[in-house]
């Protein structure tokens, strides 16, 4: 159990890296004026992730689940 202890802080900031990466590099598809209420709303509610997109996605809600399980871990210790 101390060796989980010792290197659960690196693991943390490994997944946390990786978690902010990922969430970077996804496109938001707000054009310029759709952060801000303009544009066509529907055409981005429908969209179906695709290829590299999709498994950015799911990578995302990987790495978040990760670490909140690695939080918890080290709140539980």
């Amino acid at each position: 159990m101390s060796m989980i202890s010792s290197v659960l802080p690196y693991i943390q900031i490994a997944v946390a890296v990786l978690l902010i990466v990922s969430v970077l590099l996804q496109n938001s598809g707000a054009q310029n004026g759709g952060a801000l209420g303009g544009g066509d709303n529907m055409s981005s509610v429908f969209h179906t992730r695709r290829g590299l997109e999709k498994v950015l996605f799911t990578a995302t809600i990987v790495f978040g689940v990760l670490f909140a399980l690695t939080s918890f871990l080290s709140l539980v210790r």
